[in-house]
């Protein structure tokens, strides 16, 4: 075969031919040079080439080792205080990496959102981690993107999202990408990749906030960029009008000659000579202006027609100048070009950094989209994309990876009535959101999965672990599925809820299908049903492996190692946050506290924070307080939403006189010499009962309500 395509190759030369033969009898690999001469590209002007680049179709084939993972849904918020869709669509923010969930979006499978996402989003703004080694400076110093991708890592981390997000959008959709000046030009080149050139539509300037009393070398950095593309020719496009600041007089002629239809109830008000008779219309080259009839100048045409003039002298803007030239005053509105300074780009409303403001977001979606559209934004921080969509009525989905944006999200949207009101900023928006939910997406919390009846059990358990249901027999013994083309068995811990997977289990299997099997089966169960340390058990050579929940596969099975989603311990770390690889359940940390009450204000006391997850990456033993991420707080808890009104990272509760302003592993090390947190509050803030939501670094939580 391989010989057949090199006597093919019309490009080849005979001693390459021979060379190419020789290096694959030797079984070495070919140079890099042999690739475009082998494998020609075709029809493209260029292609980016760079380390870590994978083919589109391996990306869609999970050959990345990233997969789909099916939604659990944590909260429903409807009934008479959130407003239900007619069609029974629910708006949705998801807690989870965004590559996950844009692969269970394209694979369209999972019940909470099949056919009702993919091919109908109409918009997805992103305003991914610009990738620099540069820190973003909002206001008053915060610290927003300190990003840990440079280079070809970054540019591959956003090609294979934006990949998945065309497969995704709307033949008549559109993505906006914002991007600042470190990658808006690596950023560009890889949206013409996969986008198309001919699908680029514009690239718009926006505003961010500068020092301009620094001194630096160079000149400030004033603007960001948004990318502009549309799926297809094919896509809907309003350009928006804005009020005009300050109109101008203008001469109301144009150039060229033209000959405009006169009707006729104003005949009567022109001279004969004026009014001409061309193929049977009555036109005139003259206006009827301010009770005189005018002509434009030698070579040019009146810009507005009879109606128009007329109706703009009622309304007082149309004059005559001191020469004694008609003008007429600009419009109230204009539409907007590509050039957006004229509105912030970031905002501090929710103290959320590098938030993106509403007035940014309002322009973008009503541009490209209409009532009950779908809008996406799977970078969503602060959930301004959100809070834009809902109140301009279009149906939103947001994700992101991080929990604080989790929290701040839902309190935006919880709290979305007391709001500015887009139209008119001094109002409140004074409408509830309509029925929405809170799903995690490879997180799960293990007593819900236990809670399913056994075919949904067995349903979820299923996707999870990417097992085709399928029950087939093996001399004479029930399997429920392959993975691959091995055979699985779901192991029924409400029958058997007195016994385990043992060797004696194992072995009774064994006796029956021993002999008709080789390589390996496995077995699918709760981690605390099996008997065994390890991750596999062998009998005669063929292998039982554990898909075990929580989950620990061992790295001969996927052959990358297994990430945790990593939570930030400081809050100039908020957008650091890495992609993940698999998934893991909720498992609750210990925590032990006391409410104590002084004299003006009341004292939490932490004296125990120890996650489930006790080890680091690297397998370093975590000890009290190192594994805390942040605590949430909701001071006035209403009993039946979280809302957060405080965010305390971990740095934030080390003691002033030793906290040191730097780097994850210092917080660690002053941290772990914490015996006991301390946090304070305000009896005249808090209500009578307060929710506090303690988080680990790996997005775990524990939850309290404590009594004041």
């Amino acid at each position: 075969m391989v010989f057949q395509m090199l006597n093919m190759n019309q490009k080849l030369t005979k001693q390459q031919k021979e060379y190419i033969i020789k290096i694959l009898q030797e079984g070495k690999e070919l140079p890099q040079e042999f690739k475009y001469l082998l494998f020609p590209t075709k029809q493209k002007e260029y292609e980016l080439v760079y380390a870590g680049k994978i083919r589109k179709e391996d990306l869609l084939a999970n050959e990345d080792g990233v997969f789909p993972v099916p939604l659990q849904i944590d909260k429903v918020f409807n009934g008479d205080e959130h407003e239900a869709f007619k069609d029974g669509w629910k708006n949705m923010i998801v807690f989870g990496d965004n590559l996950q969930f844009l692969k269970t979006v394209y694979e369209n499978k999972d019940p909470l959102i099949k056919n009702k996402v993919k091919g109908k989003v109409k918009l997805i703004y992103i305003d991914p981690p610009f990738g620099t080694g540069d820190e973003y400076d909002g206001n008053k110093g915060q610290k927003g993107y300190s990003a840990k991708r440079k280079g070809a890592d970054f540019v591959e981390f956003l090609r294979r999202r934006l990949i998945l997000a065309k497969e995704i959008l709307a033949d008549d959709g559109s993505i906006f990408v914002r991007l600042d000046y470190h990658f808006g030009h690596y950023g560009k080149l890889v949206l013409d990749e996969v986008f198309g050139k001919e699908n680029f539509r514009n690239e718009i300037i926006i505003s961010r906030s500068s020092r301009p009393t620094e001194k630096i070398k160079q000149y400030h950095t004033t603007h960001d960029t948004l990318f502009y593309y549309s799926k297809t020719s094919n896509f809907y496009f309003h350009n928006v009008e804005i009020p005009r600041i300050n109109p101008k007089w203008r001469a109301m002629h144009l150039p060229g000659i033209r000959w405009t239809e006169i009707p006729k109830k104003y005949h009567s008000l022109f001279s004969k000579k004026n009014l001409v008779n061309k193929r049977g219309k009555i036109v005139s080259r003259a206006r009827i202006i301010l009770g005189k009839e005018i002509l434009p100048p030698k070579g040019r045409h009146w810009a507005l027609n009879q109606d128009a003039v007329f109706r703009l002298e009622k309304e007082g803007k149309i004059q005559l100048s001191v020469k004694g030239n008609p003008q007429s005053l600009e419009g109230d509105t204009i539409k907007i070009g590509d050039n957006w300074t004229d509105i912030p780009g970031y905002s501090f409303y929710t103290n959320y950094p590098t938030e993106n403001a509403e007035i940014l977001l309002e322009r973008v979606i009503k541009s490209v989209t209409q009532e009950n559209d779908l809008v996406l934004d799977f970078f969503a921080g602060s959930g301004t994309t959100a809070a834009v969509a809902e109140k301009l009525g279009r149906k939103w989905i947001v994700c992101d990876i991080g929990k604080l944006s989790y929290y701040t999200m839902s309190k935006r949207i919880l709290t979305i009535q007391d709001s500015k009101d887009l139209e008119n900023p001094k109002k409140k928006y004074g409408k509830n959101a309509k029925n929405f939910i809170t799903a995690q997406l490879g997180l799960y919390d293990l007593g819900k999965v236990f809670e399913l009846q056994d075919e949904k059990y067995k349903e979820f358990v299923s996707e999870l672990f990417e097992v085709e249901i399928k029950k087939h027999k093996i001399a004479g013994f029930e399997f429920d599925g392959k993975k691959g083309e091995f055979p699985v068995k779901i192991f029924d811990y409400r029958k058997f809820k007195d016994s385990s997977v043992d060797e004696d289990y194992l072995k009774q299997i064994h006796a029956v299908i021993g002999k008709r099997l080789s390589g390996r089966v496995y077995v699918i169960t709760p981690a605390n049903y099996v008997d065994f340390l390890t991750d596999y058990h062998e009998i005669d050579g063929l292998r039982y492996y554990f898909l075990k929940i929580p989950y620990q596969v061992i790295k001969e099975l996927h052959k990358i190692p297994f990430q945790k989603l990593r939570q930030p311990q400081s809050k100039k770390n908020v957008n650091d946050l890495d992609e993940v690889i698999g998934f893991h359940f909720i498992r609750q940390p210990e925590v032990k506290s006391k409410i104590k009450a002084k004299k003006d204000h009341v004292e939490i006391e932490i004296s125990e924070f120890k996650s489930q997850y006790y080890k680091d990456e690297e397998g370093v033993v975590l000890e009290n307080f190192e594994t805390l991420a942040m605590v949430l707080i909701d001071s006035n808890y209403n009993e039946k939403e979280f809302v957060m009104d405080q965010v305390l990272f971990a740095d934030d509760l080390i003691p002033k006189k030793s906290k040191k302003q730097e780097d994850e592993e210092d917080i660690r090390e002053e941290l772990r010499e914490q015996k006991n947190i301390i946090i304070p509050l305000n009896k005249e803030e808090i209500g009578s009962k307060i929710m506090i939501v303690y988080v680990d670094i790996y997005g775990n939580e524990f939850k309290e309500i404590l009594n004041i």
